[in-house]
């Protein structure tokens, strides 16, 4: 029995009949009251956003390319933050926890999931466009609808099996780290998390660093070998306009990836000087920080992707539901 918290005044506890209920969060209510309306509207505008690319992607077939279809996969992971792991992780930080064990236990397991498989599709996104740049003769054949298709799924199938091992003990005994009743915590032992930091953090960062490093430079050679050629027949002016199609969507890409691994890094960076117990209030920022980048994707498409927009706009107008609207020709 904790006596520190028989202390404490009944209204200052989630349980009052409980001896072992943990106290309330000590935020001030108006703090608690504003933080939570603000990252609700935040998880709100990421689930629209969100499904404005799967809507688009999914109905537009000109969008069924295996860049988009990356995207895509990408988007169902960032809805899935907005619509459940944003709003728990507020609820888990700004009051007490009343969904019992098992569904905190299902919590920790979805974050790990859905954030390790977004790692898993960025990295996918970087190897979409090293062959797109490095050996565009070969794109056509080596990446494909299906094959982009296959990868995504055999991703998502692959965390759901290292997640599940990397969580068996929560998954088996939940609520196994809880210390009171209103709690939802995750400890991370010291072994596991170093095993976690080189599988999710170490190699894919180093991956997609790497891949991204040859895109950049191969980039770079390009646009000053289309610079340097100022006399162009037809044909190779059609080409230089696919070279400079690829090359844009690779910058855009790359910035999708630079802002991911800016809100990638301090997530890990703060686990790996930290105690491994996921509970604190810094934790929580750093973990809302982490989410934060499924809000700044759809983002990132709207300002640099033209056919982004237009779909937007013919789906916000309702014209998608127009007959053969499917088959609308993008400025892409």
């Amino acid at each position: 029995m904790d006596f520190q918290l028989l202390e404490q005044r009944p209204s200052e506890l989630c349980f009052p009949q409980l001896n072992s209920s943990c106290r309330k969060p000590t935020l001030h209510w108006s703090k608690a009251v504003l933080l939570t309306i603000v990252l609700f509207c935040i998880s709100l505008i990421t689930v629209a956003l969100n499904i404005l690319v799967i809507i688009s992607v999914s109905h537009f077939r000109q969008l069924h390319t295996p860049s988009n279809i990356l995207l895509l996969s990408l988007a169902v992971s960032d809805l899935l933050v907005g619509l459940l792991l944003m709003p728990l992780e507020i609820f888990r930080n700004t009051s007490c926890w009343v969904f019992g064990d098992l569904i905190c236990s299902v919590y920790w397991y979805l974050s790990g999931n859905i954030t390790s498989t977004s790692t898993g599709i960025i990295v996918l996104i970087s190897v979409d466009r090293y062959v797109a740049i490095c050996d565009p003769l070969h794109y056509p054949t080596r990446m494909t609808v299906v094959r982009v298709k296959l990868s995504v799924c055999l991703c998502w199938f692959y965390y759901i099996f290292y997640i599940s091992l990397y969580l068996k003990d929560i998954l088996i005994e939940p609520g196994r780290y809880n210390s009171c009743k209103g709690e939802c915590v995750l400890v991370i032992n010291d072994i596991a998390g170093i095993i976690d930091l080189v599988i999710a953090f170490i190699v894919p960062v180093s991956v997609i660093i790497v891949l991204y490093m040859r895109v950049f430079v191969v980039a770079v050679s390009q646009a000053r070998a289309m610079r340097s050629c100022v006399r162009a027949v037809t044909l190779q002016h059609s080409l230089n306009q696919a070279n400079k199609s690829e090359l844009k969507a690779a910058r855009t890409l790359g910035i999708l990836v630079v802002v991911f691994l800016a809100s990638f890094c301090p997530f890990y960076c703060y686990f790996f000087v930290g105690e491994n117990v996921v509970s604190d209030s810094s934790a929580f920022f750093v973990i809302i920080a982490f989410y934060f980048n499924s809000f700044l994707n759809p983002m990132i498409y709207a300002l640099f992707y033209p056919w982004f927009r237009n779909a937007v706009k013919l789906i916000i107008t309702l014209q998608i539901f127009k007959y053969n609207f499917s088959n609308f020709l993008f400025s892409v």
